[in-house]
Order: C-alpha cells, then structure tokens, then sequence
C-alpha cells in the first residue's frame, strides 16, 4: 500500500538557475490545492542538517515566479555526501513530520535525494541545471534563461569587436558540457565553438581559421569558448601574439546564472514543479521528472544517474558548417 504524504518538503540544492522560484512556487500552491501541508528547507541539504525549516503558506510564494535565483537560497554540503549525514536529514524529516521531498537541482542533487529514498523518505528530483547535462531529460529549468542572457552578450561583445577589427574569445558556462557554447555557437554565428566534448586543443587551425578570415576581408572574429576548457585569457594572448589580430577575452561567468526566467523556463518548472507533487500524492518514490521528446515523464533516479550524455552530433556538424 502506498505510503500517505500529508506534509511535503522542498529544497534547491547546487548552482541556482532561473525558474527555480517558479518550481517551488508550482510546488507550494499544487500541494495546498490538494490539501496537503509544504515546508520549506532553507540553503539545500545543509539547511536541511542545520534544520532551517518552516511551514509554507500560498503567499509565500506569490510574486516569485519572475525573480531569478532561488528564494530557498542553495548551497552545497559535504556533510550530506556520508552515511551518517544522510542518516540525520532522514531522521530531522521524520522530527517535522516531512513524509516526502522534492528536490530541485541536478545529478549531484538527485544523488541525496537517492539516498533519502533508501532511507524511507519519498523524494522526488526536478532538474534545474542550466547546463542542459542532466541525461535523463532532454530539458532542464533554467538553460533556456542561460542561453539567452549569453546570446545577448555575445551580440553585444560582436559589436564592439567589430568596430576595433579584433578576435574576441567568449567563455561561456558549461564545465563538463557544451550545451550553452554550442547553442550560442549557432545563434551568435561564431567563427569558432569550443566544446568539452568535442575541442581537439588544435589552437593552430583557430590561428589559421583566423588568418585566412582576415584575408578575405572579416572584420571580426568571435570564438566562443566553454567553461570546461577555459584558460580564455591566456589564448586570447597567444593567438594575438600568432596572428598580430587584436584578441580580448570576455569571461560572461555567474550573469548566466541571473536574470528574471524566460517563458519557457516559467511554464517547464511550473509543470514540472507540480508532477512532483502528484507523484508524491501518488506515493512515488525515488524518481526524477524530466522532458522526452516533448512530453514530460518521470523515471527511476536509479536509472537516471546511470545514463550519459553528450552534444549531439549532427547539431555540431551545422554549427562548424554554418561558421565557415
């Protein structure tokens, strides 16, 4: 027989991205619509240890969905990656009478949510990422914010170079991934796009991509770096002392991160935000929503940690075509 939830919890945990508030904000009043009591945990799993909890009422959450970060704030907590940290939050959600969790972060999120769920607390994870790298979905809360605010700086930073003939690096989020590089590298029409997954270190051929440009009359040159290679101002040195072109580096940094959330990201997290609750309603367990192929799903966070992903690859064979 399914376990009854009566009071939920709710929490964002790692980096914050634009639509977290409008998650918990869906998270809140589709709860109470269903008669159920929602507390909130401050600060992530750390807050969770530290029990900085307290009862959520639908007017704690009103006007919230156009604010970006996250009213819960976030945080990371190296407690919580060892048995005996998950052993306490487990038992201080039983002292507050907390039946499930909704989670709203990425893969290293859902791993405590895995592991509250073997300890006999319902969880459930909602990604929010805007690196796009959380396998099981083919969308998370946040990135579409993310891309825009790059996009928009990235046109911005063209006009500039453009004006002083320079090459202009822009190093753009995505540690392990090269969504939002990659995304930019076809909305922006960058001349180069350095992914993670893809980048061969070649920096000769973007000496030579640059030289002949230059040849043939361009009179800029934007290379779009991602986080995960990095190093963007000592390139930016070395290419300007290869080709004798004026090179500046621009590290775009934690602005992606901010900003009020597009459209999409509102209406993703907020339908997100909600399935998590009746799943939860539903007595489920150890889940993750997601977005597959238009259509939103859940599956087993078992599963879902267990899955890869990477760019895809004829996506990245229009950007390096569409850039020459």
């Amino acid at each position: 027989m399914a376990k009854e939830i009566n009071t939920i919890g709710v929490l964002t945990s790692g980096g914050d991205a634009p639509g977290m508030n409008a998650a918990i904000r869906a998270v809140v009043r589709e709860a109470i619509s269903k008669g159920k009591k929602v507390k909130g945990i401050k600060r992530g799993y750390a807050g969770l240890l530290q029990e900085e909890i307290f009862d959520m009422s639908t007017y704690d959450v009103a006007d919230i969905i156009q604010r970006g970060g996250t009213i819960l704030q976030t945080a990371r907590c190296m407690e919580f990656t060892t048995p005996e940290g998950q052993q306490k939050g487990a038992e201080i959600c039983r002292k507050h009478g907390i039946d499930g969790i909704i989670v709203i972060g990425g893969d290293g999120s859902f791993r405590g949510a895995q592991k509250l769920a073997g300890l006999g607390i319902n969880t459930i994870g909602v990604p929010g990422t805007i690196d796009l790298d959380i396998a099981c979905t083919d969308y998370t809360i946040g990135f579409d914010t993310a891309v825009n605010t790059a996009m928009e700086a990235i046109d911005k930073v063209r006009d500039t170079s453009t004006s002083h003939e320079r090459c202009s690096i822009i190093e753009v989020m995505g540690r392990g991934a090269g969504f939002i590089a990659l995304w930019c590298g076809i909305s922006n029409g960058a001349e180069n796009v350095l992914l993670p997954e893809k980048y061969d270190y070649d920096e000769q051929a973007l000496v030579n991509n640059i030289i002949e440009n230059r040849k043939k009359g361009k009179k800029h040159h934007i290379i779009i770096n991602a986080e995960g290679i990095g190093h963007s101002t000592s390139m930016a040195k070395r290419i300007e002392a290869a080709t004798g072109v004026e090179t500046r580096a621009t590290i775009l940094g934690h602005m992606q991160r901010g900003g009020s959330p597009t459209a999409r990201d509102r209406m993703q997290a907020s339908i997100m935000g909600a399935y998590a609750v009746d799943l939860l309603c539903d007595g489920k367990s150890n889940r993750v929503v997601g977005e597959r192929n238009g259509a939103l799903m859940d599956m087993d966070i078992d599963e879902a940690l267990a899955m890869t992903k990477s760019v895809d690859n004829y996506e990245y064979q229009i950007c390096c075509n569409l850039s020459k």
